[in-house]
């Protein structure tokens, strides 16, 4: 009997021993399924990190080459602008004749009802009495029979109002003519509204929602059909990439300005909207290079008329400054070695259908233009009816006049058409250099966030570690045993 009490005890130890063997086995595989997971995790992080750092080590340039459609590359862009372009337009349109600019500010829109989207006190103008303004400021207004309105009025939040301060000197001389790529009637009557562009940046104003995308989604639906390469025209395409263009300068100069504190009313910089809305987007960033480069070769094709222009306005040492930086714009050496020509446009219009084509172009410009008037916000409008007549602008002088097929017809240009020509210049060649400037940091930024290890990596691992301890404590599974 003990003999086999014995044996059968030995046979449980044995068994017991194995099950335990069994046991310690299975949990070494959890381990080790679990580290390889670790280790796979580990991998495929750093390799994902690598692939996102390799572009911005490989190239710190990201936009080289011929800018497309044009006559000029990018760095040569970006060494005229900073050395050249962008120093003069910035003294250029501080000076009296370029600082004013006469504008329809409140218009019925020709598309559909005002829905009063914007009801934020920022885009209001507040009409304010005569006694919240200084006496100097009076008598050029009650001459020129303008509205009165001042700062303070606006209770502390201005950024969206329109500033109407006007110097009665600023305006002489000049012949009001039609632009054929424009819907808006310049004439001057009661409804037009001298301002203060100085006074007025392009900035952040609140603008936002339904009402504003209802704008952009009008422009780039209806009349600028968003392209392909290869699928439209090169003439179709100009008219997309300058929109595009335009919109991409307005939206960076929104992020440049930005109220980053409503309380402490303070501004600056917001690099993570500018890459939201532009940087991200390299045809975007393309496009405003481009636009650029079309609106530049508009000034310099003008340059006759632009030279010998009247920039008079009463001051007479500002406005032989404004000449004087006219003319260094337009004969600066450097521009006429390095880009004598920005765009090419006598490769424009050159099919069998090229002045239909043209037609049906210069109409949805038009639309576009008209479009300026369902902006809900006073100084968004005020920008976009600028830009918009800077570009229509740009337009009559590259493609409505013809001095070589046409010898007789002269160009014939509006001051309004000259100070919103040259404004948009200034505004183009600002957001170059931003981007210039902004874009290698924020890729910089974005390399480093890219090769720190990503929320989401560290709760991968936390939990991989957390479900080490599980295995190790959990009993394996009982398989089922087939009969």
């Amino acid at each position: 009997m003990a003999e086999a009490k014995a044996v059968v005890d030995g046979k449980k130890n044995r068994k017991n021993k194995s099950k335990e063997e069994k046991r310690g086995n299975w949990k070494w595989a959890k381990l080790g399924a679990v580290l390889v997971l670790i280790v796979a995790i580990a991998l495929t992080s750093k390799l994902a990190r690598n692939q996102k750092s390799c572009p911005c080590s490989q190239d710190s340039r990201k936009y080289t080459g011929i800018v497309e459609d044009c006559c000029c590359d990018y760095e040569t862009v970006d060494s005229l602008n900073g050395a050249v372009l962008h120093p003069l337009l910035q003294d250029l349109v501080r000076t009296p004749f370029f600082r004013y600019f006469k504008v329809k500010l409140w218009c019925d829109c020709p598309f559909w009802p005002d829905d009063g989207m914007c009801k934020l006190r920022d885009c209001s103008v507040c009409e304010c009495p005569e006694s919240e303004f200084p006496e100097l400021f009076k008598k050029p207004m009650q001459k020129r029979g303008l509205g009165s309105d001042d700062l303070i009025c606006q209770e502390g939040k201005p950024e969206a109002a329109v500033d109407r301060t006007l110097d009665s000197k600023a305006f002489r001389g000049w012949i009001e003519v039609d632009n054929p790529w424009t819907h808006e009637d310049e004439t001057d009557n009661s409804e037009m509204t001298y301002v203060n562009l100085q006074l007025n940046p392009e900035r952040y104003t609140g603008y936002i929602g339904p009402s504003a995308r209802r704008i952009w989604d009008a422009i780039y639906s209806e009349n600028c059909p968003k392209y392909s390469s290869g699928e439209i025209c090169q003439e179709k395409r100009v008219l997309y990439k300058l929109i595009s263009g335009l919109h991409s300068s307005i939206s960076i100069h929104i992020a440049t300005d930005y109220l980053l504190d409503e309380a402490k009313n303070e501004w600056g910089r917001n690099p993570e909207l500018m890459y939201d809305r532009v940087l991200r987007y390299p045809d975007r960033v393309r496009n405003l290079y481009f636009t650029f480069m079309f609106v530049l070769r508009a000034v310099t094709k003008a340059a006759n008329y632009l030279e010998h222009a009247e920039y008079d306005t009463g001051n007479v040492e500002e406005d032989l400054k404004a000449q004087s930086l006219m003319r260094q714009l337009l004969y600066n050496p450097k521009l006429q070695s390095a880009c004598p020509l920005p765009f090419d446009e006598a490769k424009m219009w050159q099919g069998k259908g090229g002045p239909e084509l043209k037609q049906e172009i210069q109409n949805q410009f038009k639309n576009i233009s008209a479009l300026m008037d369902c902006v809900g916000c006073e100084k968004c409008r005020l920008w976009g009816k600028l830009q918009v007549l800077g570009l229509g602008t740009a337009l009559k002088i590259l493609f409505s006049v013809d001095g070589k097929k046409h010898p007789n017809e002269s160009l014939q240009l509006q001051r309004n058409e000259v100070i919103a020509l040259v404004n948009l210049l200034h505004r183009l060649s600002e957001s170059v250099k931003l981007v210039n400037e902004v874009d290698p940091l924020i890729e910089l930024s974005m390399a480093k966030f890219a090769s720190e290890t990503p929320i989401h990596e560290i709760s991968l691992l936390h939990r991989a570690w957390e479900a080490v301890g599980r295995f190790w404590l959990t009993p394996p599974l009982k398989l089922a045993t087939r009969v």
